[in-house]
């Protein structure tokens, strides 16, 4: 009989504790652990473990392993960030998700089995068997191969191999290309023998159906500029900053979204290095959100696969196609795409309206953003028909214009920060989509140039006003533990 998957002894009771537990105990019994000293990280590994090996992946994408997943590093970072036992609040949030899932009768019970690694005739013939996998949706065939790729190539070059199937799935589900890339950014930091267990599910979820669907503009893009050939600077400088800024903007301007990799393209093939192309479009992606008027606090990819992309586009042994590829495919994911029809039709936030706001020191400032998203006016779930429908309602307007004055003031931008990731630490709603939003806020402000990260800054003041609130359940049950 096959066996379920076993991980070592040093971890194993952890991941049988968080599958193990009612989650009706789930809270108490973590923040017990934490408390007696098992480490922060060692309890997020143990969940992620725990969500891989005993929750199945449901047709769509929510539930199961993806989110927790794909969550892992931006919680993983903000509880190196938070102080005290609020460093906690996270990781009960994620051993909560991970646990949720794996008693839902959606995902489980499911065991993933330890399986052999299957080798095709040698690395190019098992790549060749994993891509023909692929194509006919065989999804544990793949996985079989995958895992003999994972130990015999390096694993940059497997992961390479993954990212070509996930880049053009983007146009069907932005969740094909973040799932495998947020995981394996994750486990950079972790034990390395987790990584081809962890990637499994990543592999089994870009490897379903349906096939992708063809995307010839983009192809002929890169013949059109000969990008494979003509794009050979990877770093930026200081002598590329009027051009990120130019072609930032003009993303941020964008009324139709196909005129953005035309906009990337271009720049490139005139000499736009591709760390300075990742740049502009970070720069035009926080414009455009800012422009948009979704309520759907899952309307983040705008931001969070504009950062992801430039993790990526940086590291050391993908392919120049794929890197390309990354950036050209941004527009297509249709959580990306849909922001289009609810934008506003000028540069946000109204600098009239920030004008127009009374002065204030910068405590007074942070007092009144932090209260401004405390105060959002509560969701009327009875209207709700379609969530990715939902649109922003006028108060968070106010949020926005206090987060712009902020800056315009220059207080300290830390501050901000701390703030609002004490207040994402709030959300049980979004399946770790306004955490991922927040560790892309952080980073994007730290890796732009002036005069343009403060827009990340205002970005994720506009994040928060639209997710708080919405489901504050696990963090209201945490906050009286931690005081009991």
């Amino acid at each position: 009989m096959p066996n379920r998957v076993q991980y070592p002894a040093a971890i194993e009771p952890l991941v049988q504790f968080i599958e193990d537990t009612p989650p009706s105990e789930i809270l108490d019994r973590t923040l017990e652990k934490l408390r007696s000293g098992v480490p922060e990280q060692t309890m997020l590994t143990a969940s992620a473990l725990a969500v891989a090996r005993s929750s199945d992946l449901p047709p769509g994408h929510h539930g199961g392993p993806l989110h927790p997943l794909a969550g892992l590093y931006a919680v993983s970072k903000l509880v190196g960030r938070l102080e005290g036992e609020q460093r906690f609040v996270p990781v009960l949030q994620h051993v909560a998700l991970s646990n949720k899932h794996i008693h839902h009768p959606a995902m489980g019970p499911y065991s993933m089995l330890e399986f052999e690694p299957v080798d095709a005739g040698g690395v190019e013939a098992t790549k060749a068997a994993f891509l023909a996998a692929v194509n006919r949706g065989e999804t544990n065939r793949a996985d079989h191969l995958f895992l003999w790729l994972w130990q015999n190539v390096p694993q940059i070059e497997a992961f390479d191999l993954l990212l070509s199937v996930a880049i053009p799935k983007n146009a069907l589900d932005d969740h094909y290309f973040i799932f495998p890339a947020y995981t394996w950014r994750a486990l950079q930091g972790m034990d390395p023998q987790f990584l081809p267990i962890l990637m499994r599910p990543a592999v089994r979820y870009v490897t379903r159906f349906p096939a992708p669907r063809a995307m010839p503009e983009i192809d002929a893009l890169l013949e059109e500029h000969q990008l494979l050939s003509r794009v050979t600077r990877q770093e930026t400088g200081e002598d590329e900053t009027g051009t990120i800024g130019r072609v930032g903007e003009a993303i941020g301007a964008c009324a139709d979204y196909n005129d953005i990799p035309k906009l990337l393209a271009k720049a490139l093939a005139d000499g736009l290095s591709l760390d300075g192309a990742g740049e502009a479009l970070s720069i035009g992606a926080a414009g455009l959100f800012m422009r948009s008027l979704t309520g759907n606090p899952m309307d983040v990819h705008l931001h969070t696969s504009a950062n992801l992309r430039r993790y990526l586009i940086r590291l050391e042994g993908l392919s120049l196609r794929n890197k390309l590829l990354i950036l050209l495919f941004w527009h297509t994911g249709p959580e990306v795409k849909a922001t289009q029809y609810r934008m506003e039709s000028t540069q946000q936030p109204d600098p009239a309206a920030v004008a127009a706001l009374p002065h204030r020191t910068q405590d007074e400032l942070l007092t009144a953003i932090t209260e401004s998203i405390y105060n959002q006016p509560p969701t009327d779930w009875s209207t709700v028909t379609n969530l990715g429908k939902m649109r922003a309602v006028p108060e968070v307007k106010g949020t926005v214009n206090l987060a712009q004055q902020y800056v315009n003031l220059g207080y300290d931008a830390q501050a901000l920060m701390t703030r609002l990731g004490e207040i994402v630490c709030h959300d049980s709603f979004t399946e770790m989509h306004a955490f991922k939003h927040h560790q892309a806020i952080v980073e994007e402000f730290y890796a732009t140039r002036e005069p343009w990260r403060w827009m990340h800054l205002v970005s994720g003041a506009q994040a928060a006003a639209i997710s708080f609130g919405k489901n504050m359940e696990i963090y209201e049950e945490a906050l009286e533990l931690l005081h009991a």
